[in-house]
């Protein structure tokens, strides 16, 4: 064969992709939230410490309905990792529990990291008189946007309290970030928010409007906890928000990333080893959520993990000593 047929034929292997050019990059979209709640500059700030680093993954963060959209993309190829609660991930992952998911298992979807704490905040204007979710009923409530984590989190707390969204006077749908506006501007009378503690958005509203946040007693968390595993009580410290001194007893889920099983291993593992390694620093001190520097650490990473782990970062928790339950390893 002549150099030239040669050199002609390697060309087209190239331009066809049967042979990976040198220095080719994968693209990863992180799929997070509104850019209200803590989603979003999370994943911005992950998609700029991966980019500085120069290594061969590329990434970008979007702007997304949130978890039940972002394991349904994953499922569809159209993002490539995403945030998400840790019962919504276990339920796309087994098809149940939203109606989404209902036999249609995301058979793709891989645990990276359990993050931190998602609390259940729940908020209400003060003249509304409402001291509890059973107040609920016949009040305008907001209930999450369509498909989201937020709003089965407001569907199973409802039925903790014997209530369902058919006893609210209006369940209002959404974005949370147009949702804390009608409620600072008293267009509703309560809503459900599932966001990390020290939300801004919550915050920003509480300094304009009379807003106060609603416990879920002991008795409930337990009721919830032992119906759902996946909901442990937490309480949300006082004066984490403004004009709001008294500590207040909630239910927590857990953030976590997850990452199409599809993903090169080399790549999601160098993506692992740069954020939560090399980069750890500058993931806790320069991504804005106080959350992560907060409640992340490595070694507990993977506890609440619902779905096994992609073998990329496998390979990273094993190399930091974290033991992997052989349940997560599954194909």
């Amino acid at each position: 064969m002549g150099s030239r047929t040669a050199k002609f034929l390697i060309a087209l292997a190239c331009t066809l992709g049967l042979i990976p050019l040198a220095g080719a990059k994968t693209f990863v979209t992180i799929g997070s939230g509104s850019t209200t709640g803590l989603y979003y500059p999370t994943a911005v700030g992950m998609a700029k410490i991966i980019n500085d680093a120069n290594i061969n993954v590329r990434a970008n963060a979007r702007s997304t309905g949130a978890s039940v959209f972002n394991c349904r993309a994953i499922g569809e190829g159209q993002l490539q990792m995403g945030f998400t609660q840790n019962n919504v991930a276990y339920y796309a992952y087994k098809g149940e529990g939203v109606e989404a998911f209902q036999g249609k298992p995301i058979e793709n979807l891989r645990g990276l990291a359990v993050l931190y704490p998602e609390v259940i905040h729940i908020l209400a204007r003060k003249e509304a008189s409402i001291q509890s979710p059973a107040d609920f009923k016949g009040k305008r409530v907001y209930v999450g946007d369509i498909g989201s984590g937020t709003e089965q989190d407001a569907i199973n707390v409802l039925e903790a309290y014997d209530l369902t969204l058919d006893d609210l006077k209006t369940a209002v749908r959404g974005s949370a970030g147009s949702a804390v506006n009608l409620l600072r501007d008293g267009q509703i009378d309560a809503m459900f928010y599932t966001v990390g503690v020290g939300s801004s958005a919550i915050t920003e509203a509480a300094q304009t409007a009379p807003i106060t946040l609603v416990s879920i007693s002991d008795d409930m968390a337990a009721k919830l906890h032992g119906k759902y595993a996946f909901y442990t009580p937490f309480t949300i410290p006082g004066k984490t928000y403004p004009d709001m001194p008294a500590d207040i007893p909630t239910i927590t889920l857990s953030a976590m990333l997850v990452v199409d099983a599809n993903m090169n291993d080399d790549d999601v593992y160098a993506f692992m080893d740069t954020l939560f390694n090399k980069k750890l620093d500058t993931f806790y001190n320069d991504i804005q959520n106080p959350n992560l520097k907060e409640y992340f650490q490595v070694s507990k990473a993977l506890d609440g993990m619902p779905i096994p782990v992609h073998p990329g970062a496998i390979k990273f928790f094993e190399e930091q000593n974290v033991a992997v339950a052989p349940a997560l390893k599954a194909n």
